[in-house]
């Protein structure tokens, strides 16, 4: 695979993680192509970058000059296949479907440059199932972002049995260059992060439901006794509780363990339309 360094990045998905993906890599220098079926949640994206920037402005930790040239270097697109033809790295962030995710990399690995890195923002589905569907799947490989991409210094490098040395050595330098700190994971089941993480979110759930205590002082029990900078329920409700179930249940399928069982008041919530921060309520009004 090529050494040159990435100087263009396609993200697919203009949600909250493709925006964010696009922001840091476009304030890293690198020219950006946010792409999304959608004209209106590209519209949205870019309006949230937007917001985001001007208030590191106000705060005095940004100039206008600076947000302008940082917008200037992203622009959108509805035809993702278009836009990744002469990509160096193609960042996937679409809903969490291995289905989907197959179809886009089958496509995806039959239009771009035989050395442009393919990477899933997936935080629980098994990359090597997800390269199996690709074109040399050597240069598939998980690039697991956190939310909000801007502020958290994590990213999560998942090694699909097929990913290559260099590629791993080449998605570890484009994450440091985004400013992220790396480390590298061997494809299993949630991986290192969403495996730990999602045990202690249920839990926290499981207390909630079972009346140990309200949500803010489960959260503070976290933050206080141990130095978590946000609790686990208030985490949830920023990731959204419908894409915390989903990772939950393929967990639990896969791995086993009363842990990863999804509680009732999980799926009552979703079912209720209570998502977290994205929907106004879930644990906590927004």
């Amino acid at each position: 695979m090529s050494e040159k360094p990435i100087e263009r990045v396609v993200v697919i998905g203009g949600g909250t993680m493709g925006h964010g993906i696009a922001q840091v890599a476009a304030a890293a220098g690198m020219d950006v192509v946010l792409a999304d079926l959608s004209e209106d949640v590209l519209e949205a994206a870019i309006g949230k970058i937007r917001d985001g920037l001007e208030r590191r402005v106000a705060k005095g930790k940004a100039t206008p000059e600076e947000i302008e040239a940082l917008l200037g270097r992203i622009a959108t697109a509805t035809d993702a296949m278009a836009a990744a033809r002469d990509a160096d790295v193609v960042v996937e962030a679409v809903p969490e479907s291995l289905e989907l995710k197959q179809n886009l990399f089958r496509e995806l690995s039959g239009v771009v440059a035989d050395d442009a890195i393919l990477a899933s923002n997936t935080s629980s589905i098994s990359l090597t199932t997800i390269a199996s569907a690709a074109t040399n799947p050597e240069r598939v490989i998980g690039a697991h972002f956190f939310n909000p991409v801007p502020v958290m210094t994590l990213l999560e490098v998942v090694r699909a049995d097929q990913t290559s040395d260099a590629t791993v050595e080449r998605t570890r330098a484009f994450g440091e260059r985004l400013g992220k700190e790396v480390i590298v994971v061997r494809d299993t089941p949630g991986f290192a992060t969403s495996r730990l993480g999602v045990v202690l979110g249920l839990e926290a759930i499981r207390m909630l439901e079972q009346g140990v205590a309200q949500a803010s002082d489960i959260d503070r029990a976290l933050e206080l006794g141990y130095r978590h900078p946000m609790g686990p329920l208030k985490l949830t409700d920023l990731v959204g509780l419908d894409v915390r179930l989903n990772i939950a249940e393929y967990l639990h399928e896969h791995i086993g363990g009363d842990q990863y069982a999804p509680p009732e008041l999980m799926r009552k919530m979703v079912a209720e339309g209570k998502l977290g921060k994205k929907s106004g309520e879930g644990f906590y009004r927004w």
